[in-house]
Parts: C-alpha cells; sequence; structure tokens
C-alpha cells in the first residue's frame, strides 16, 4: 500500500521529516561576504524546493523552509508572506533582537510533519537582523502573521520545533481535524 499521508507527500518532495538529527541541531552560520557563492546556492535550493512543494500546496498563510528541512546544515532560510505579490524574504544568519510582549496563539503547519497542526504562542511583533551576502547587517520589524512565519523558520535554524513552543498539556491535532486550511491567521486590528 502506498502512504499518502501529507508527512509522506513531503518526505517525496525531498523534505527532511521529524526525527532526524539535523532538525534538532543549531546551523552553521555563514561568514559573509567570504561564504557569499555558498549562502547563494542555499538560497535557490530553498526555491527550488518552496516551488516543488507550491505546486503540490497552497498555502494561505505563506510559507517558508529552512535549510534543514533540506538536509543543508547552514543558518539560512526563505519565507513567502501570504500576499502574492510581496517579496520572499531571505534570512541569512538571521538573529531576533526584540520581541513584543504581546502574543497570541494560532495553528502552525510544519513541513516535516506535516500530518498534525499545532497550536503556538507567539509575539506579535518581532525585529529580526539579518546578513546580506555582502557582509552588511540589515534590521527589519515584522508583525502578525509574517512575525509568526519569520519564528517557526528562525527556529528551525536554531534546531527548535514548533511543538517545543507549545504550552504543556496542549497537543497537535491531526491534519483531518483542522478547519482552518485555505485560511489566513485572524488578526484584530
Amino acid at each position: 500500500m502506498i502512504d499518502t499521508t501529507p508527512s509522506a507527500t513531503m518526505t517525496g518532495l525531498g523534505i527532511v521529516q521529524a526525527g532526524a538529527d539535523i532538525l534538532t541541531q543549531p546551523t552553521r552560520t555563514f561568514d559573509l561576504p567570504a561564504d557569499a557563492d555558498t549562502a547563494t546556492g542555499v538560497i535557490e535550493d530553498l526555491f527550488t524546493a518552496m516551488d516543488r512543494i507550491g505546486r503540490i500546496h497552497p498555502f494561505a498563510k505563506g510559507m517558508g523552509i529552512a535549510a534543514p528541512q533540506i538536509g543543508i546544515d547552514r543558518h539560512a532560510a526563505v519565507v513567502r508572506p501570504a500576499d502574492p505579490h510581496a517579496p520572499a524574504i531571505i534570512l541569512l544568519n538571521p538573529r531576533v533582537t526584540a520581541e513584543s510582549q504581546e502574543t497570541d496563539e494560532q495553528y502552525e503547519g510544519c513541513l516535516s510533519f506535516f500530518d498534525v497542526r499545532g497550536l503556538v504562542p507567539r509575539p506579535l511583533h518581532i525585529t529580526v537582523e539579518t546578513t546580506t551576502l555582502t557582509g552588511e547587517l540589515v534590521t527589519t520589524d515584522y508583525h502578525h502573521g509574517l512575525a509568526r512565519l519569520l519564528l517557526h523558520e528562525i527556529d528551525h535554524l536554531d534546531g527548535a520545533l514548533y511543538t517545543t513552543r507549545m504550552r504543556p498539556g496542549i497537543d497537535p491535532i491531526p491534519v483531518a481535524e483542522y478547519r482552518l486550511s485555505g485560511q489566513n491567521w485572524n488578526y484584530e486590528q
């Protein structure tokens, strides 16, 4: 019998699944600009993986992928915002430098264990410092769903899955029970 679960589909698309050591270890940072060619290659690999996955599954909330999820031990991730007209966000050596005390809980999914969704508390506003290919530091503020997406990917780079952020006593639910597929996260304005 062929396994048609969401996680099996992601495995078939080249996504490393939960249980693999690479998902629980902090990644290696880049020495930029010296590692610019290597970083460019990793980013290209991440975009290629995102394109493969995007042909199979729509992501109404946006989508992110971190290098460990495609078997690369480097501190890089890419996030595509929910707005299809917004540019992708490239994260090289990202570091959260500030986060709001104000939080909310929303369901998250993960390509590395796509059969479940988990209710995860996250700050509503964050500031992230990244490094450009030329070695410059860039600081950017992110809010609501975009902050959530970035924090999820940065966790991957630090060797953590979203389940480590869930409140005690709360477990992920099977994707079949999750009723918010195809809808963006809701934030009161």
